[in-house]
């Protein structure tokens, strides 16, 4: 069972990592690009994924790969959301580099999708709900944006955060 639970913070509270930062605004294609993401975390659901959904969108703002958890669909610990998107904008692009790009996904990505982001020259990531227990991009830890990292990512988190959250608690809590 995928670990990252969706936990948003409660009301007011900022994760440590990013107290006293300020995060740039979402933009109307964040918005509409989080929707995209949304049908693929839903999606996720048919078979028995935790509904995790990401899309990574090119230098002229085309969708060029789509993700949703597959752990348990294809027996695959790096079967998340995020690194299926990237590996398939990857595949659309020709280039391991996705520079130019932007990842949107429902969920803070973990240290694993994290060190893919940094590794794949994603300038910027939008984000949906935070994951305080497993997230790396300003919850629990802050890789993205660690200043020893030799990429930084923009951070634009909460869109359509309660929308994410509430997809992930709903698939959880039968299972708590």
């Amino acid at each position: 069972m995928d670990e990252r639970n969706g936990a948003v913070p409660p009301s007011g509270d900022v994760p440590r990592a990013v107290v006293g930062s300020t995060s740039p605004a979402a933009t109307p294609a964040d918005e509409a690009a989080m929707d995209l993401a949304l049908v693929e975390a839903r999606a996720a659901l048919d078979s028995g994924d935790v509904p995790v959904g990401a899309v990574v969108l090119g230098p002229d703002g085309a969708v060029v790969g789509r993700g949703r958890n597959v752990r348990e669909a294809v027996a695959d610990p790096t079967g998340h959301a995020e690194v299926v998107a990237m590996r398939e904008a990857a595949a659309t692009l020709g280039r391991w580099r996705l520079d130019g790009c932007t990842l949107v996904v429902t969920l803070e990505p973990c240290l694993m999708c994290a060190g893919a982001v940094l590794q794949a020259r994603v300038p910027r990531l939008v984000l949906g709900a935070w994951d305080e227990k497993a997230g790396a991009c300003g919850s629990q830890w802050d890789v993205v944006r660690d200043r020893r990292a030799l990429h930084r990512v923009e951070v634009v988190p909460g869109v359509r955060a309660e929308e994410s959250a509430t997809l992930l608690r709903d698939f959880f809590h039968p299972h708590r």
